[in-house]
């Protein structure tokens, strides 16, 4: 299968607030439920232990197109109990998005003890902020993202001097989008057990159901806009300024492989902290 770069309906400016939220609040409900970026764990540590600064106490983390929350309400557990020093305190995660969920953010924060926190403008993967300093990570996202605008969201890292990790559970392959639709049918069940819980979701589910109609074309969608392994490679070799260290491959996760890219300065310093 070769990638194709198409829409998806959730990326849409004009679709409607409620639909979107409710569409990302599933999505971050169902890899949850399920786990499914447990594995990355020994990948993520290795990144943050590569690109911690050495007057910092602990390690931030800028996850961006966060979307309802993404996976981290289990990842930072399974991360914390491999640290080094086995402190809460020493992970801090913010979430950010282009169109920020607000509503799971304040679910996600709460239930991590304000551990895990969030931006609440918009934030674009392409031109992050300078002041949300921290290792880079994306989650079900990076397919979202054209060629030229995936190769401009690592050049931005590179250029920050910040460490990155693009995860994708998608991948370009029949059986993926058997198993995608098959999740997308769970979420459709499941709306009832997603909080925070909204009215507007169990509309937009069972009455009008345009959250499982968005869930399963942008599903379907996604898996053909993946970037597989080699096409992570050549966006890399592409990229300009700092020496990179780079980490790319696919990793085995129950029904279908996981695609990953780690991303981190070879120094193991950034420009933020020689300044």
């Amino acid at each position: 299968m070769r990638r194709i770069q198409f829409i998806e309906i959730q990326d849409q400016e004009w679709l409607p607030a409620p639909i979107r939220d409710g569409v990302t609040s599933s999505l971050q409900f169902g890899i949850n439920l399920l786990n499914t970026y447990r594995p990355v764990v020994p990948l993520l540590r290795r990144g943050l232990d590569a690109t911690v600064m050495p007057q910092t106490a602990g390690h931030s983390v800028v996850d961006l197109c966060s979307g309802g929350g993404g996976p981290w309400l289990k990842l930072r557990r399974d991360l914390e109990a491999t640290a080094s020093n086995g402190g809460a305190s020493a992970l801090q995660i913010s979430l950010t998005d282009r169109y920020p969920n607000l509503a799971a953010f304040e679910k996600v924060q709460k239930a991590s003890d304000g551990q895990i926190c969030f931006y609440s403008g918009s934030v674009d993967a392409r031109q992050v902020p300078f002041e949300l300093a921290g290792f880079r990570t994306m989650f079900t996202s990076f397919h979202h993202f054209a060629i030229e605008d995936a190769r401009a969201i690592l050049q931005n890292a590179v250029d920050a001097g910040e460490g990155i990790g693009v995860f994708e559970i998608t991948r370009r392959a029949p059986k993926t989008v058997i198993v995608v639709s098959a999740w997308v049918f769970l979420l459709f069940l499941s709306a009832f057990c997603i909080r925070p819980f909204r009215w507007s979701r169990l509309f937009w589910t069972y009455v009008i159901p345009a959250i499982p109609v968005v869930l399963l074309f942008d599903g379907v969608v996604s898996c053909l806009r993946t970037y597989g392994p080699d096409e992570l490679r050549e966006l890399v070799a592409e990229l300009t300024g700092r020496e990179y260290e780079w980490e790319i491959g696919e990793l085995s996760s129950g029904n279908a492989p996981l695609t990953y890219l780690i991303g981190h300065p070879r120094t193991g310093t950034s420009p933020r902290s020689e300044a």
